[in-house]
């Protein structure tokens, strides 16, 4: 059934990008396996996804070990991405075993990382999480107050900032998630403009599987998708 589903929802970005004149190898997928099993996770790399999201340390940690005690071949190959709300208790452990932490949504945050990541020398990968939805339950930065935050995580010497994430608030029609990628892509761009060439935002992780379609017309270049890979 994972197989299926990966076609089926490739063939689906094959046909927005064509819709709007994208690369679809441009389009990474991120496998959210949040609360899946060690089984279906060896059944979406077999599939082709190499990116994985989990919304849990904890729960990561133990996929983690376990996919390099089965397959440490396959283990080489993937990319980790933290996609949930980072604690900074838990940060020790992402940086550990997350190649891109998606969720970073303040100075003390990203702090820790750096802390973290200069212990085991490591430069970590993050994304800014932006709050583009009015839900009080959804994390992130205000987009009026992301350029400075921005600023003061640049400085930190063990972090290389990649881009942006947000996530749409839940709604009755795809279309209406429109406006709030938007409003990050447009926040890209504005970003964009002040920083030097080598520093330049790439990422734009915005789309799941209610809304990823919606997502790439606006930009997206990264989708996290859960049911539409796992059921």
């Amino acid at each position: 059934m994972i197989k299926e589903n990966v076609s089926r929802t490739r063939q689906r970005i094959l046909k927005v990008c064509s819709k709007i004149n994208q690369d679809p190898g441009k389009i990474t997928i991120i496998a959210v396996s949040k609360g899946r099993v060690l089984e279906q996770i060896k059944e979406v790399i077999d599939a082709g996804i190499n990116n994985i999201g989990e919304n849990r340390v904890q729960e990561a940690i133990l996929k983690y070990n376990e996919l390099i005690t089965s397959e440490p071949a396959n283990q080489r190959t993937i990319r980790w991405h933290m996609v949930g709300h980072l604690q900074t208790n838990k940060v020790k452990d992402a940086v550990r075993i997350f190649d891109l932490i998606q969720s970073v949504d303040s100075v003390r945050l990203a702090e820790e990382i750096d802390k973290q990541a200069d212990k085991i020398n490591k430069i970590q990968d993050i994304l800014i999480e932006i709050k583009t939805s009015p839900e009080e339950t959804k994390f992130g930065l205000r987009a009026d107050e992301a350029i400075e935050v921005i600023k003061d995580i640049a400085k930190l010497k063990n972090i290389t900032i990649k881009g942006l994430m947000t996530i749409a608030p839940i709604v009755d029609n795809p279309e209406k998630t429109r406006p709030y990628f938007k409003l990050l892509r447009e926040l890209k761009d504005k970003i964009n403009k002040i920083l030097t060439p080598d520093s330049q935002l790439q990422t734009l992780s915005m789309g799941m599987t209610d809304d990823f379609e919606i997502a790439i017309e606006e930009g997206s270049n990264m989708v996290r998708l859960g049911r539409a890979i796992f059921e």
